[in-house]
């Protein structure tokens, strides 16, 4: 008996490809497919949430804060010892800030984030009247005023307004989720609340985390989903107010005269911003590609202010050379595209606006302080996160990493939420059975 050999169904390519081959066949090829299958690859779409984009938060962070404690023992030994002071002060210092902000990160990346919703308002009405206590009682540093001493610490509320402003606008939006095509709705209370903690910051003449602020209050309109049309007048109105505030200051005019190469004498016996970013190319030229080698910079000889602080990632340069800067561009770029992969997976509104905030925050401040560096931007004093010299900066920006992995882990099934020391401990038990 012979057997009748079988069809292939109608609705099958006949070359043998499934249904899916044949489907993703008909995509758009050429530029633009290549961008489509790029931005999918890049938000992760079409995968199961795993715990890499966990991991990838997690090991990018720790690797930025070993890197930051390396960086600035190199870079403040030499001024440390200028002024009699150990070598290694600033470093260890550098080094407990780490260790709270790390135990911080891992308290809050396993809790539930939405606990943060009850406090938002008090954490606001805190940082308010801290920021407020700093203009009357602050230190001022290099002419800005933004550090207080309570109790024999020294803390800077500013550093603090940046991720109170993430959970606070996160939770006042999405209770007005249904509301936000109403201008009225948009602007209160978000714009009077961001526009106080602007106006305290901008008392104590730092623009660069006054331009922070601002670009987490517009982030979080954007990812609570507010039309476009008044995401661009409110972009518009404070384009005028940031044109208004630099004309106003004589300072902010001597930071643009200076990097459009204009300054005037007046300028530059005043202020000289051209001597520290000047410096700081200095040290990027030095280091081509391999750098001069690890505590080897001549920048650091107190040739460039804030070498440990703000214009680190020019010490960066120096020492570690093209290569090393990049490691740390890649590490930035890793994190912002895993946390985007945490935003773009969210549904609840509060938590994906609260992420949002939270990338535009670490991204847009490490892009401003290396654009900073490269003289791709006017002198601002914004520090490089996680790596900058500064105790509230560090743990501050760890405690927006454990907000995230909080996020992150939410999304993982549930047999994968369990950490480390439970599975371990799982495991110890069954051997002892």
């Amino acid at each position: 008996m012979v057997s009748t050999p079988t069809r292939t169904r109608g609705n099958e390519p006949r070359d043998g490809k499934s249904k899916a081959a044949s489907v993703d066949d008909s995509r758009p090829k050429g530029l633009r497919g290549h961008m489509r299958s790029f931005w999918e690859s890049l938000e992760g779409k079409g995968k199961a949430p795993n715990s890499s984009t966990y991991y990838l938060i997690l090991g990018c962070a720790l690797a930025l804060t070993a890197i930051g404690i390396m960086m600035v023992l190199s870079a403040s030994s030499v001024e440390a010892i200028s002024e009699g002071k150990s070598p290694y002060a600033d470093a260890l210092k550098q080094a407990v800030f780490g260790v709270v902000g790390l135990i911080a990160m891992y308290v809050i990346s396993r809790t539930n984030v939405n606990w943060m919703k009850k406090l938002s308002w008090w954490a606001l009405g805190a940082v308010i009247v801290l920021l407020a206590l700093v203009q009357v009682m602050g230190n001022t540093v290099n002419g800005n005023k933004n550090w207080i001493d309570i109790g024999g610490v020294t803390l800077q509320p500013s550093e603090m307004a940046k991720l109170i402003l993430c959970v606070w606008i996160a939770a006042v939006l999405a209770r007005k989720q249904k509301l936000l095509h109403r201008w009225m709705h948009v602007i209160i209370p978000v714009v009077p609340g961001a526009g106080l903690v602007i106006a305290l910051v901008m008392l104590g003449n730092d623009l660069g985390t006054v331009i922070v602020i601002a670009a987490i209050t517009a982030a979080g309109l954007y990812f609570a989903g507010v039309p476009g049309r008044m995401l661009a007048i409110a972009g518009a109105v404070g384009a005028v107010g940031a044109v208004l505030g630099t004309i106003s200051s004589s300072n902010r005019i001597c930071r643009i005269t200076s990097w459009l190469g204009t300054a005037s004498q007046q300028c530059t016996e005043q202020f000289d911003f051209d001597f520290q970013s000047t410096n700081g190319m200095y040290g990027l030229a030095q280091g081509s590609w391999t750098g001069l080698g690890l505590g080897q910079s001549r920048q650091k000889y107190n040739w460039l202010p804030e070498a440990h602080n703000d214009f680190i990632f020019a010490i960066i340069g120096e020492e570690l050379g093209l290569v090393g800067t990049i490691v740390v561009l890649v590490l930035f770029a890793i994190l912002g595209i895993a946390i985007f992969r945490v935003v773009v997976r969210q549904t609840d509104p509060f938590q994906r606006t609260l992420a949002g905030g939270i990338m535009v925050w670490l991204l847009g401040q490490a892009s401003m302080n290396m654009a900073v560096v490269t003289q791709l931007l006017p002198v601002v004093g914004v520090p490089l996160p996680f790596i900058s010299y500064g105790g509230s900066a560090l743990i501050m920006s760890l405690c927006g990493v454990g907000v995230v992995l909080s996020l992150a882990r939410g999304q993982l099934p549930a047999q994968q939420r369990s950490g480390f020391l439970p599975r371990l401990m799982s495991k110890t038990a069954r051997k002892r059975t």
